[in-house]
C-alpha cells in the first residue's frame, strides 16, 4: 500500500458498552502489559488521519476526537453512527477496544484487502470462522447509506445488532492471523491475554512498543541491531557499557534529527565499531601479556641453567 493510501482513512475505535462479564469493569482502561486495551488499538491503527474514539472520555497515549453514541449505551450500530459523522476520509477502519493483540500489520491487511477489491468493507474472519465486524475497514458512503436506511426501517439505531449492517453491505473476508482477533470479555480472558504477552518470544517487543508509547516515540526500532549492539559493548568493554551504550546511542540520534530510524542505525554502527575496536585491543594486550610471560619463563629457565655454576662459585668463596 502506498503511504498516500494508507493515510487516507479514519479510524473509529469503539469504547463503550457496560462489560457485564468483567462485572461493570471500565474495560477499555484496563491494562494488559502496563498499556490500557484503548491504548494498544489505538496504537495499531496509528496511521489513521483521524481517530474518533466513541465512549466517556479518558486519558489516551495519542490524540483522539471523542464523541459519544445517542443515547449512551446504544449500542454498536448507534455507536459507529456517532463516530461516523465526525469522519471524514473515504475509508474508515473499525475497532472495538478490547483487542490486545491487535496490530497494526493487522490493520493494512484490511486496507489492502478493500482497495484491491471493488467490495464495500473488509473484515477479519477468526479461526472459527466467525465473522468480525469490529476488526474491519469500510468505505465511508455504504456505511452511511445503510445506516441511513436501518434507522428508517427501526425508527433508530439504538439497540440494533451489528448483522442488520452487515448482511447488507458487500464485504471480503480476511483470515485473522493467531490472536488477532482475540477480544477480552471476561477477566479469564485478561489474565490469559497477560500471561500471553509475557511468552517468550513475545515479550520483548512487547515491552519496547510499550516504552516507545509511554514516552511518546513513534519511531521504528531494530531490536535485533540494538541488542547486537549491546552484546558487542557488554563482551568488549564491561558489562555496564551495554546500557550506557545503548542510551548515549539514543541520545546522539535525537540530536542528529531528521529520519530518526537512519539516524539510530548509524550511531548504532559506529559506536559498534567502537566497541569491536576496544575487543580488539584487549585481546591484542592479552596476547602481548603472553608472550612476556613466554619471555619471562624462557629466561627464568636461563637463570636456573646457569644459576647452579654461580651457587657453587658462591659456596667455594
Amino acid at each position: 500500500m502506498t503511504a498516500d493510501a494508507e493515510a487516507d482513512y479514519d479510524a473509529i475505535v469503539l469504547a463503550g458498552g457496560g462489560a457485564r462479564r468483567l462485572g461493570g469493569a471500565d474495560k477499555p482502561g484496563v491494562t494488559v502489559g502496563g498499556r490500557t486495551l484503548l491504548d494498544r488499538v489505538l496504537t495499531a491503527s496509528r496511521g489513521a488521519h483521524r481517530t474518533i474514539v466513541v465512549g466517556a472520555r479518558r486519558p489516551t497515549a495519542r490524540p483522539v476526537t471523542w464523541t459519544r453514541e445517542t443515547p449512551p449505551g446504544g449500542g454498536p450500530l448507534a455507536a459507529l453512527h456517532a463516530g461516523l459523522l465526525r469522519c471524514g476520509a473515504p475509508v474508515v477502519v473499525v475497532l472495538s477496544a478490547d483487542l490486545p493483540f491487535l496490530d497494526d500489520v493487522a490493520v493494512h491487511r484490511l486496507l489492502d484487502a478493500l482497495h484491491s477489491g471493488g467490495q464495500e468493507g473488509a473484515l477479519l474472519v477468526d479461526a472459527d470462522g466467525r465473522d468480525q465486524p469490529l476488526v474491519a475497514a469500510y468505505r465511508t458512503e455504504p456505511l452511511h447509506r445503510e445506516l441511513a436506511l436501518i434507522a428508517a426501517e427501526h425508527g433508530g439505531l439504538s439497540g440494533l445488532p451489528l448483522r442488520l449492517l452487515t448482511g447488507e453491505l458487500d464485504l471480503c473476508r480476511v483470515a485473522a492471523e493467531p490472536l488477532t482477533a482475540y477480544d477480552c470479555d471476561t477477566w479469564e480472558d485478561i489474565v490469559t491475554a497477560r500471561a500471553r504477552i509475557r511468552e517468550h518470544g513475545n515479550v520483548l517487543d512487547e515491552w519496547i512498543t510499550s516504552v516507545k508509547d509511554e514516552l511518546g516515540i513513534d519511531l521504528e526500532v531494530d531490536t535485533d541491531l540494538l541488542l547486537d549492539l549491546a552484546r558487542d559493548a557488554a563482551h568488549g568493554v564491561a558489562r555496564p557499557a551495554a546500557p550506557l551504550t545503548t542510551f548515549l546511542v539514543g541520545y546522539a540520534a535525537a540530536r542528529a534529527g531528521g529520519d530518526g530510524a537512519r539516524a539510530v542505525a548509524e550511531a548504532a554502527r559506529r559506536a559498534s565499531a567502537l566497541a569491536e575496536r576496544w575487543a580488539a585491543e584487549a585481546a591484542n594486550a592479552g596476547n602481548a601479556s603472553n608472550a612476556d610471560a613466554g619471555r619471562d619463563g624462557a629466561d627464568e629457565r636461563e637463570d636456573g641453567r646457569n644459576g647452579s655454576a654461580r651457587s657453587d662459585e658462591a659456596g667455594s668463596r
